[in-house]
């Protein structure tokens, strides 16, 4: 047996054992999506969304990408958010990094990697901006740590910036941003970030009024 007949196999496996706790499980969750969180994640296979929250296929709607990032000019992202915030009407946004994050580490070099150069470039101005703090710490993996956790409060002020975000809140929606990081290392999340939920908790500079 191959890989791919393997993963095939996996699948039915999952499913009868998902039908065997409820047999309309599937049918019922083929009619309509309705999560209430959406989980900005890295891309990385050490964390699964969905496994280490416990939640079930349709109870998290899910982006991810190299170190969790969320660039104002990326509209696969903003889509998702939008799509997240006016259709579904998720009632929280969830910024998940992970320590240790290879994408966060990489843009602490001094060397080109290829393509993925223009996206870390977005962490290397997090940690032009955090550069004193950052090489106060002399141990390099505490260091690469703090950036990630640096990084998780910047994507979570570029959620909070996004005018979809500050329409939401101006029109009374209940929508809770938080900044989390996930501990390969042990399994378990952190909340470190305090939770966004309304614009008088933006900088003015960021605020936007009105809609388009």
């Amino acid at each position: 047996m191959n890989d791919l007949e393997n993963l095939f196999q996996n699948n039915q496996q999952w499913a009868n054992a998902i039908k065997a706790e409820d047999p309309e499980f599937f049918e019922k969750l083929s009619k309509q999506q309705n999560p209430e969180y959406l989980w900005i994640g890295c891309a990385d296979s050490r964390v699964p969304a969905n496994e280490i929250v416990g939640l079930l296929p349709g109870e998290l709607f899910v982006h991810r990408n190299i170190a969790n990032c969320v660039v104002h000019t990326d509209l696969n992202c903003l889509c998702v958010i939008y799509y997240a915030v006016q259709v579904l009407k998720i009632k929280h946004i969830i910024v998940c990094g992970h320590y240790g994050c290879g994408g966060v580490h990489a843009a602490m070099q001094n060397q080109q990697f290829g393509l993925v150069d223009q996206w870390i470039r977005n962490i290397r101005d997090v940690y032009h901006n955090n550069q004193a703090k950052l090489e106060a710490v002399t141990d390099e993996k505490a260091r690469v740590d703090m950036l990630c956790e640096l990084n998780v409060q910047q994507q979570v002020a570029n959620v909070c910036h996004i005018p979809a975000i500050q329409n939401a809140w101006a029109k009374g929606q209940s929508l809770a941003i938080h900044g989390w990081i996930y501990g390969v290392q042990d399994g378990l999340l952190k909340q470190i970030t305090e939770t966004f939920n309304s614009i008088e908790q933006i900088p003015e500079h960021y605020r936007v009024s009105g809609q388009p």
